[in-house]
């Protein structure tokens, strides 16, 4: 009997420790992709600066044009280009993911303060897609990358605090998360928004994006 629990316990343990380096692995390879964005959209910058007329690689045609976003007030909202920030911002996700992955155990105020950190780069990067859908009606490649790439950052950090129940919950509130999460709906409900952002690309641009 006594051994038998002790076999369920160290499968629930064994099952957690994938669960949470499976989030951190996602966390990490959206922070690869982020750095790598924004790290490219800073060369194309620079190329700009150097050159106002050049064609960037990210300039595939009239819908998808990095050098027409760079152009706008949009891009360096805070009086610099907005890929500084990336730089800054995604360099910390890798490093938070990295010491997820090698199973550093953080203290709570700095998985809330991670946690509201990933959700103003959340919405500061949806501003910016929906400012670069709508009124510039140009979008950027580079910048559609970090975008998703926040939504993954974003939903693996909340998946995780949830998951070990860091905002504090009572315990049927709990109960009832812990039973969404398992049940895979957390994924499914990111994957759909992801799509539907797909979708209102489509809908706005139509074949403009391939032509």
């Amino acid at each position: 009997m006594f051994n038998k629990f002790i076999q369920s316990f160290k499968k629930a343990k064994k099952a957690e420790t994938y669960s949470s380096r499976l989030t951190f692995g996602v966390m990490l390879a959206g922070g690869i992709a982020a750095l790598i964005a924004a790290f490219t959209l800073t060369l194309e910058k620079f190329h700009l600066y150097e050159d106002p007329n050049a064609v960037l690689s990210c300039s595939i045609n009239v819908v998808l044009n990095c050098s027409t976003v760079m152009e706008t007030w949009q891009s360096s909202v805070f009086g610099f280009p907005n890929m500084v920030i990336g730089l800054m911002a995604y360099a910390v996700v890798v490093t938070v993911a990295v010491a997820g992955l090698a199973g550093v155990k953080f203290p709570r105020w700095f998985l809330i303060a991670a946690n509201v950190g990933f959700l103003l780069g959340l919405i500061f990067s949806y501003w910016l897609f929906f400012q670069s859908l709508y009124a510039i009606q140009v979008l950027c490649p580079w910048c559609l990358i970090v975008t998703a790439a926040t939504t993954l950052i974003f939903s693996t950090m909340l998946h995780y605090n949830l998951r070990h129940n860091v905002f504090g919950l009572k315990a049927k509130p709990n109960a009832r998360v812990q039973k969404f999460l398992t049940g895979g709906y957390h994924q499914v409900i990111v994957l759909s928004w992801l799509a539907l952002m797909v979708v209102l690309v489509v809908l706005k641009f139509g074949d403009a994006l391939f032509a």
